[in-house]
């Protein structure tokens, strides 16, 4: 087929497969997202208003009527260890602690706490900040959070990963560990950079990169828990979609090999996909040398030169219910974001939402998925920034708004300059393990993790 066949021949394909997953319906209210327009808030839980934060008492956020939150983990915090908190907070995810880890820490919420990995996307070699180290020169790394969430307050925090550099994002992984992934190929001296570490939520990570998985510009990662696959995505245009195929299934320490994934005859080119787009044909393709050196050829060119499909710019992913979603950033129609939802067992993928326009959805980042079946979406453009719900019944409004601003005296016990943050990013959102009363994000500068709870069953987020 040509490259303008094959496209038509996918966006038909949609007519005759059925929908799925918790957000099928935002497909079927529209194969051409052009007509939809975002709500200005959800018709359930209402309109955005300011709240006031419990731990400093201002105004950082607006959330609708009945939401409330805290602030922890400011850059700069000593942390329980007596660490400051690093700076550029990113990617986490939540976990039920282990018996090790609330061995630990001295308290009656043990039965009530989740612990948090969080990562820090610190691009400069100031130093590691924990041993072992995988570059002692290397900034970058992850912290690990306890919160109480009967209680409502963090209880514990330490370093857990330090001497990589540029942590974005990552994932969860069934077993109980954060798979923290260098957005980056950098090389300091002789050190490279560009891979994945694994970290126990309940310890600190042996610093041992994970080359097999890849040595790319790296952002999330999600497990399959059937098979102990890891699908990773790549911060670049031209991208790949990859996954891994561990040798021993919970055990990536012990190799695998690496894949990318192709669409249909080979070569094709997702970048201008809509919503209903629909890939039938998948295939996957062996990359030769996941970790290549200097001079060498790059991952995404070694799959692209086997027929591996093209995205733009692969952020956020999260695994859901036998699904994988996955946000690219810049793609669509209109440049402005496309969300994919890959089902694994029937091996077929589509488009289930691009962004018309910057009033709808301005570039999103991390992805997850809440206990209800609404999906989260951290928004990483240009403006004010927001934490966008998709809800199961296909409608996307603002939930969530960075509305901080340091007054000129400073906040009273942080060393936060004053100023004007509502332009960064969030990134980072996960629901607590117990039952998802808690929904924890990070709003990237000046370096903050929320803690938002209130009346969720309103919604489906």
């Amino acid at each position: 087929m040509t490259h303008i066949d094959r496209r038509g021949f996918l966006r038909a394909a949609a007519i005759g497969m059925v929908a799925g997953g918790p957000l099928a319906a935002l497909s079927a209210r529209t194969a051409d997202a052009s007509t939809m327009v975002k709500r200005a808030f959800s018709p359930d839980y209402g309109p955005l208003s300011p709240v006031k934060d419990h731990t400093t008492g201002l105004e950082l956020l607006k959330l609708p009527r009945g939401f409330e939150y805290l602030t922890h983990g400011w850059t700069g915090d000593l942390m329980s260890d007596g660490r400051p908190t690093p700076s550029m907070h990113d990617g986490m995810a939540a976990f039920q602690p282990s018996g090790k880890l609330k061995s630990q820490i001295k308290g009656s919420g043990k039965g009530h706490w989740t612990a948090l990995v969080r990562n820090h996307e610190v691009g400069a070699y100031s130093g590691a900040f924990v041993e072992p180290a995988y570059n002692p020169a290397a900034g970058g790394g992850t912290t690990t959070l306890v919160f109480d969430t009967r209680r409502g307050e963090f209880v514990h925090s330490y370093a857990s990963l330090s001497g990589t550099i540029r942590n974005c994002a990552g994932g969860p992984t069934p077993w109980g560990s954060w798979l923290s992934c260098e957005e980056t190929t950098e090389i300091n001296g002789s050190v490279r950079h560009g891979y994945v570490f694994e970290v126990p939520h309940d310890g600190i990570g042996d610093a041992r990169p994970y080359r097999e998985m890849g040595r790319f510009s790296h952002e999330a990662v999600a497990v399959d828990p059937a098979t102990g696959y890891v699908y990773e995505t790549e911060d670049a245009t031209p991208s790949g979609l990859y996954r891994f195929r561990p040798t021993v299934r919970g055990d990536l320490a012990q190799g695998g090999i690496l894949e990318m994934m192709k669409i249909g005859g080979g070569a094709y080119t997702t970048y201008a996909d809509g919503t209903g787009t629909v890939y039938p044909e998948i295939d996957w393709v062996v990359i030769d040398e996941p970790d290549p050196g200097p001079g060498e050829t790059s991952v995404v060119q070694q799959g692209i030169a086997k027929g591996g499909a093209s995205f733009r710019r692969l952020e956020g992913a999260w695994y859901h219910e036998g699904r994988i979603y996955i946000v690219s950033t810049s793609g669509g129609p209109t440049g402005q974001g496309q969300v994919f939802e890959y089902d694994l067992a029937a091996d077929t993928m589509r488009v289930l939402f691009a962004s018309p326009s910057a009033t709808v959805l301005n570039n999103p980042d991390n992805i997850c998925v809440s206990p209800r079946g609404g999906i989260v979406l951290c928004e990483d453009g240009s403006g004010v920034e927001y934490l966008h719900g998709l809800t199961t019944d296909g409608e996307i409004f603002p939930f969530a708004e960075n509305a901080v601003v340091i007054p000129a005296g400073g906040v009273r016990g942080k060393s936060v300059a004053p100023g004007d943050y509502t332009g960064s990013e969030w990134c980072g959102s996960t629901f607590d393990s117990k039952d998802g009363g808690w929904l924890f994000a990070n709003i990237q500068t000046p370096g903050i993790t929320v803690a938002i709870t209130g009346p969720w069953e309103n919604g489906s987020l």
